[in-house]
């Protein structure tokens, strides 16, 4: 049974008005225990619209979203555990803090789960040694800090909750190559660490190339491609007709063999690229 399942997923946005618009359509989605996801299209294409379905944040118009086999939006306390279950981090989640520190502020989403003080202690310290912020800065006001640290605040304070599902808007949105790669790596390793089922909205095809199992790319609010990122990347003429393109990796190896070199058009990281032009006498490899 898949972790998360959509049914013929559907969202009007001003139904009934003269500004009705259509953010996703007839989506039917399913996702396993323990994949690492990246949904990727380009702006306006639904993504974050179908994201903030997936804990009840949002209602459908039509069609369903199944936790665990269970409809979320069947009842309110089924809802209100979905927001538990999945957890969800907007894009520059940074404005959404507003404890007087940082510990209170990691400390929020356990207390609503009516947890006791050394339970919440606990997960506040374990969300964040995953998060990587040192217990130093926990009686500091998280606006005292860089916009860095900020991000692990507000991400621990999701993480805290140990949900099985962790959904990420754009988490890396403004931050600086060090700071990006920091943050990536904070989220593959609870992903490793849990086992927890990881989905990752980016715009960075390098990013969702390096770290995902799976790609699901939206186009004009459903489901245009499905697959490993391989299997994505290697359609590059249907993804430069939707607006997006391939990694750069993959663009060096299609412009090598387009100049001779027999390196495999299936490499879209850095690394596979690197391991192919150095073992090309031998015979590359992705």
């Amino acid at each position: 049974m898949p972790t998360i399942k959509t049914q013929a997923l559907t969202h009007i946005y001003s139904s009934g008005t003269p500004f009705k618009s259509v953010a996703i359509s007839n989506v039917n989605v399913e996702i396993a225990q323990g994949e690492f996801v990246g949904l990727i299209g380009h702006t306006g294409s639904g993504k974050s619209t179908f994201v903030q379905h997936l804990n009840g944040l949002l209602e459908p118009s039509s069609g369903s979203v199944l936790l665990d086999g269970v409809d979320i939006n069947s009842s309110k306390r089924l809802k209100a555990q979905a927001r538990f279950s999945v957890g969800l981090v907007f894009q520059y989640p940074e404005y959404q803090l507003f404890e007087e520190t940082v510990y209170k502020d990691i400390a929020f989403g356990p207390k609503n789960m009516k947890l006791g003080k050394q339970e919440i202690d606990e997960r506040v310290r374990e969300a964040a040694g995953f998060v990587g912020l040192p217990e130093s800065v926990f009686e500091r006001s998280p606006l005292e800090l860089s916009g860095g640290q900020k991000r692990r605040v507000a991400i621990a304070g999701v993480i805290a909750m140990r949900p099985s599902v962790l959904v990420l808007d754009e988490p890396t949105a403004g931050l600086d190559p060090d700071g990006c790669r920091s943050i990536l790596k904070n989220i593959t390793d609870y992903r490793d660490a849990t086992g927890a089922t990881i989905i990752l909205v980016s715009h960075s095809m390098e990013d969702v190339a390096r770290i995902a199992d799976r790609l699901i790319v939206f186009h004009g609010g459903s489901v245009a491609m499905d697959g490993t990122p391989g299997e994505v990347f290697s359609r590059t003429e249907e993804l430069g007709r939707i607006g997006l393109g391939i990694p750069l990796a993959t663009e060096l190896a299609l412009r090598l063999r387009e100049l001779g070199t027999q390196v495999p058009a299936s490499c879209y990281t850095v690394s596979q690229l690197y391991d192919a032009i150095i073992s090309l006498r031998g015979g590359a490899s992705c």
